[in-house]
C-alpha cells in the first residue's frame, strides 16, 4: 500500500474494541518506530508517549469521566459517560507529551529563534500523533484523537509518574475496529489549494 493509500485509510474511528489481533508488544514497537522517525526542528525530539493498556487504559479513562463529572451538566452528563464508555470500551491509549526542558533549552541556545521553539514543538507532537495512528490504521487497529488537556493534566502525572516538564498534548484511543467510519467531505480543492508556476 502507497503512503497516500495509508494516509487515506487513517480514518477517526469511534466504535473501537480490545478484539486487536497484534501483540502489546508488537504495538507498542509501532509506536516507539513512528514516533522515532517522526521529524523534529532541529531534531530536537520532543515528543514523549505514554502508552495504556489494560487496567492503566481503564483508570486513565475513569479519571477522565470524573473530570468532565466535575464541570459538565449533570443534565448532559450520559451522553459524556456514554463516549468516556466507548474510549474505555478500546485496547489502549497513548498520551502524547512535549517536553519542555528540551523546549527552553533550544530557546537558550538559539535565541534568535526563542519564540518559534513552542510553535515547533506543536509541529512535532501534531507529526508524531499523525504518524502512530497512520501506523495503527495500516495494521487495521482504529483510533481517535482526543484532548482532554488540561483538566486532567496533575491527576495523570501524579497516577502515572509522569515528569513535571511534560506536557500532554493529546490522548490517542485505539482498538479494534468494531464499525467503520462514518463518510468524509471534503472542501472543494478550490478553497483550500493554489499553485503558481
Amino acid at each position: 500500500m502507497s503512503f497516500l493509500d495509508q494516509i487515506k485509510q487513517r480514518r477517526t474511528i469511534y466504535a473501537i474494541g480490545k478484539n486487536v489481533s497484534k501483540e502489546q508488544s508488537a504495538i507498542e514497537q509501532i509506536i516507539q518506530d513512528a514516533v522515532r522517525h517522526s521529524p523534529s526542528a532541529f531534531n530536537s525530539q520532543t515528543s514523549r508517549v505514554v502508552t495504556l493498556y489494560g487496567a492503566s487504559h481503564t483508570k486513565f479513562w475513569n479519571m477522565v469521566r470524573e473530570a468532565l463529572r466535575k464541570v459538565v451538566p449533570a443534565e448532559a452528563f450520559a451522553n459524556t459517560d456514554a463516549k468516556i464508555n466507548s474510549f474505555e470500551a478500546g485496547f489502549g491509549t497513548a498520551l502524547f507529551y512535549e517536553d519542555q526542558d528540551t523546549v527552553k533549552a533550544l530557546q537558550e541556545q538559539f535565541a534568535l529563534y526563542a519564540d518559534n521553539f513552542p510553535v515547533w514543538s506543536e509541529h512535532s507532537t501534531g507529526i508524531a500523533q499523525f504518524a502512530v495512528w497512520t501506523a495503527l490504521a495500516e495494521q487495521n487497529i482504529g483510533a481517535s484523537l482526543q484532548h482532554y488537556n488540561p483538566i486532567i493534566d496533575d491527576e495523570v502525572a501524579a497516577a502515572f509518574d509522569i515528569p513535571a516538564n511534560w506536557k500532554l498534548r493529546a490522548q490517542l484511543v485505539f482498538g479494534s475496529i468494531e464499525a467503520p467510519a462514518g463518510e468524509k467531505t471534503f472542501m472543494e480543492n478550490s478553497e483550500r489549494f493554489k499553485s503558481f508556476n
